[in-house]
């Protein structure tokens, strides 16, 4: 038998279009680490049209030559899991409505099955990494979005129309931030990497009390335009007041939308992954004490940090392309 007979019966390709970085990755069936693995930043001027041509070079650097027996793909939006199309980009134009796994079978020859970034975390965090050994999972990505999976008894929970697990347009102020959604106060527009970057500019230009931001002014060079969720943490780390409050009122918010699935589905474990959860302990102690003053009483559910990082959703996309087979 041939190496490409070989190579077509056991490689899988996985794909992750995410809102600042585009990867792919090769994995040989019922691996436990990839083959292969690249990845490069969202480009400045962001299309659907340039992501595709991206992910496509990317994906030829992993292959080798070779041919994918199926491919699995991470999308950073809503699709339409049944029909692989995309409904909806926050991030970046011209996705809605293209028919995605459609696109990846003309263009590999291989059966593929596209899935919303966060269900795709949620199944890669379920079956390899801090979901392991649940019944009843929920996992959540805070990064320039907000997104929510649910997986029970080993199967991803989509609901009627694809959306369940959109944890980001829980709605927390009505009064609140504009969000992308179109809506106000959604914890996505109170919480996630932007969000955080956009509250602590508002602080800073607001006067201060004396001593307030000025860790955080010192890591921007006073340019607070460069202001991120990663400045912002760090500069909690060193100390900054203003800094930790911003984080303190982000992790007020997401333990207030965690409570409400705690409520509704509860989970036995919770999941938190994503860049945002990397700021740690000044974030995520007062998400553990709003999602107890708020949640449902009774429930014994655990809160986690998620193992598999930014791999999560490469790992999803892993497991959904090897059902295929």
């Amino acid at each position: 038998m041939g190496d490409g007979v070989r190579g077509l019966k056991k490689l899988v390709l996985v794909l992750d279009f995410g809102g600042t970085k585009l990867a792919a990755a090769a994995v040989e069936l019922r691996s436990r680490t990839f083959r292969a693995r690249a990845s490069v930043p969202s480009p400045p001027t962001k299309s659907a049209e340039s992501d595709r041509e991206i992910v496509l070079r990317l994906a030829e650097e992993v292959l080798g030559g070779e041919r994918p027996a199926a491919v699995g793909a991470s999308f950073g939006g809503p699709v339409r899991r049944e029909e692989g199309t995309v409904l909806l980009s926050h991030h970046v134009p011209d996705w809605e409505g293209f028919p995605l796994a459609e696109w990846l079978r003309e263009r590999f020859g291989a059966p593929a099955v596209v899935e919303n970034d966060a269900n795709a975390a949620a199944l890669g965090e379920w079956r390899y990494g801090s979901g392991q050994g649940t019944r009843h999972f929920f996992y959540v990505t805070v990064s320039t979005g907000i997104g929510g999976g649910i997986v029970i008894d080993g199967e991803l929970y989509h609901g009627a129309d694809g959306l369940a697990g959109e944890i980001g347009h829980i709605m927390v102020d009505p009064d609140g931030p504009s969000c992308t959604c179109g809506r106000r106060g959604c914890l996505e527009a109170l919480a996630s990497g932007p969000a955080i970057a956009r509250r602590a500019r508002e602080l800073l230009t607001s006067c201060p009390r004396p001593g307030e931001g000025k860790v955080l002014r010192e890591l921007v060079g006073e340019d607070l335009e460069r202001i991120s969720a990663r400045e912002v943490a760090a500069a909690a780390r060193r100390g900054d007041p203003l800094a930790a409050e911003v984080l303190r009122e982000a992790g007020e918010a997401l333990g207030f939308g965690l409570a409400q699935v705690i409520t509704l589905l509860n989970p036995e474990r919770i999941s938190l992954g994503g860049g945002v959860i990397k700021a740690g302990n000044p974030l995520l102690a007062p998400v553990r004490e709003a999602m107890r003053r708020h949640a449902f009483p009774g429930s014994r559910v655990e809160v986690a940090v998620a193992e598999l990082g930014d791999e999560a959703p490469l790992w999803g996309a892993a497991a959904l392309a090897e059902a295929l087979l």
